[in-house]
C-alpha cells in the first residue's frame, strides 16, 4: 500500500522513507516524533491514525500491539464494521497532541485499535478508492438533476466497503434526503452527507497557492484560525482582495504568521494623530516602513515627500505638544532636506508610472517633429532663395572734412 501524499511504496506498508519518527519524503499532515529514541519517554497507548485527506483521530491500542507510525491497523468505525488508515503518530507526542486539542484524557473514551492490516484487507481499501472518482462524477450528475444548490467536494470509502462519506459544501441549508434514497439504491452502501466548510474543501482538494508552494492547509495546517481585515492593514498591506484572498475564496491564512511581529514592531513606533505643524506647512502622515523605523511625511507647499526616523518623530511630537516652532522635519546637524519623490514600501507599483510614459511619448513626439524639418521639407520658392542669398549693401560712411576757417 502505498502513501496517499507521495505514492511511494516499500515493504513495510508506508513510504521509502518511513520510519518510526514519521514519512520524510512528503508533507502531507505529517508530524514528526522528535522524543522518538529517549529512554525516559514512557511509551502511550493511544495512537493518531489518519484517514484519506486531513481525517485523523485517536485510537487506544487494547492489544498492545508493536505499532509503529507508518503501519496500517484495522480500527474502530463510529458507525459500526471497521476503518483501515494509516498511523500517523505515537509514543508521548500524542499525549501532547491530545492537551493541544484540550481532550481531558479521565473522560475521553478512545475507540480500539483491533488489528495490523493485512495483504488482502489493504487490497480491498485499494478497491474501494478506486471506485471513488466514478461515484464522484455520478453523484454530482444526480445533484444537478435533482436541482439541489450544494457543491459535492470529495467522496471517502470506509474500509470494509459498507459505507461512503460524501463531503460538500453550500451556503444555505439543504434537504438531501431524497438524495440519501436514489445514492443508496444506485451504489447499495450506507450514506453519510457531511458538510464542510470553504477552507476544509480547499484542505481536501489541495493545490498551489499565489506563493508557487503547495497549500498551507492541504500538507500541514490543522487549525483554522479566523483571520480578520484588521490583520492586513496592520502590516501595511495593500486592501485587494483578490490579492488578499486564497483559493478558497477566505482570507489567506498566512497573514496570521506574522502578525505577531508586526504588531510588537508597531509598540516602539509612535501614532500620529495629527498632522505636524512646520514652517513650510503641515507635513501629513503617509506610512510607515516598520522593519527600517522610518515614518514618511508629505508636505503640500513643496509637493514632496520626507523620509524621518523614528526617533525624530517623538522629538518632533515633543516640540510640538511645547509649541515650538518645527524649522525642518530631519535634524538641523544633518544635510538639507532631500524630498523622496515615490517610494515602494508595500510592494505596490509606481503610481506615477502613466505619467512618465505620457511625458516620455511627448518628447520623443517632439524629437521626430525637429529631425523631421530638413531642408528638403522647406518649400522650394526662388524667392526664398533669393533672399536668402542677397547680401545687405554695405553703407559706407564719409568723414567730414573740417574746413579751414574753423
Amino acid at each position: 500500500m502505498a502513501c496517499h501524499s507521495c505514492n511511494k511504496s516499500c515493504g513495510t506498508g508506508g513510504c521509502n522513507s518511513c520510519s518510526a519518527g514519521g514519512c520524510n519524503s512528503c508533507n502531507k499532515l505529517n508530524t514528526y516524533n522528535w522524543l522518538i529514541g529517549l529512554e525516559d519517554t514512557v511509551p502511550f497507548n493511544i495512537h493518531e491514525v489518519r484517514f484519506k485527506a486531513d481525517r485523523k483521530d485517536f485510537y487506544e491500542n487494547i492489544h498492545h500491539l508493536d505499532i509503529v507510525t507508518g503501519d496500517w491497523v484495522v480500527v474502530e468505525s463510529e458507525s459500526g464494521g471497521y476503518d483501515i488508515g494509516q498511523v500517523s503518530l505515537s509514543g508521548e507526542l500524542v499525549r501532547l497532541q491530545m492537551q493541544k486539542r484540550k481532550i481531558q484524557l479521565e473522560k475521553y473514551t478512545a475507540k480500539k485499535i483491533y488489528r495490523k492490516a493485512n495483504a488482502q484487507e489493504l487490497q480491498k481499501l485499494q478497491e474501494a478508492r478506486d471506485k471513488e472518482s466514478g461515484m464522484l462524477y455520478r453523484t454530482r450528475q444526480i445533484i444537478k438533476e435533482q436541482g439541489l444548490e450544494m457543491k459535492l467536494s470529495e467522496v471517502e470509502f470506509q474500509g470494509d466497503k459498507t459505507k461512503a462519506i460524501f463531503y460538500y459544501t453550500a451556503d444555505n441549508r439543504v434537504d438531501f434526503r431524497e438524495l440519501i434514497k436514489i445514492l443508496a439504491d444506485e451504489f447499495k452502501i450506507r450514506i453519510e452527507m457531511r458538510q464542510i466548510g470553504l477552507r476544509q474543501e480547499a484542505a481536501k482538494l489541495g493545490g498551489i497557492g499565489s506563493c508557487g508552494r503547495e497549500l498551507c492547509c492541504s500538507t500541514w495546517l490543522t487549525d483554522f484560525k479566523s483571520v480578520n481585515v484588521n490583520a492586513a492593514k496592520q502590516q501595511f498591506i495593500s486592501l485587494n482582495s483578490t490579492r488578499l484572498s486564497g483559493q478558497c475564496g477566505r482570507l489567506k491564512c498566512c497573514l496570521n504568521y506574522e502578525l505577531d511581529l508586526y504588531l510588537e514592531s508597531l509598540t516602539t513606533i509612535p501614532k500620529i494623530e495629527k498632522p505636524i505643524q512646520t514652517v513650510k506647512g503641515e507635513a501629513f502622515y503617509e506610512k510607515t516602513d516598520i522593519f527600517k523605523k522610518v515614518l514618511w511625511f508629505s508636505i503640500k507647499a513643496d509637493n514632496s515627500w520626507y523620509a524621518v526616523p523614528v526617533e525624530r518623530v517623538k522629538q518632533l511630537l515633543e516640540m510640538q505638544a511645547q509649541g515650538i516652532v518645527i524649522e525642518s522635519l530631519l535634524e538641523p546637524n544633518t544635510d538639507t532636506e532631500k524630498p523622496i519623490d515615490f517610494v515602494d514600501v508595500v510592494g505596490q507599483s509606481n503610481i506615477d508610472k502613466k505619467n512618465n510614459k505620457k511625458t516620455k511619448r511627448k518628447h520623443k513626439r517632439k524629437k521626430e517633429d525637429t529631425t523631421n524639418q530638413t531642408p528638403n521639407n522647406l518649400p522650394n520658392n526662388d524667392a526664398t532663395k533669393n533672399k536668402s542669398n542677397k547680401k545687405k549693401p554695405k553703407i559706407e560712411v564719409k568723414p567730414k572734412i573740417l574746413s579751414d576757417k574753423l
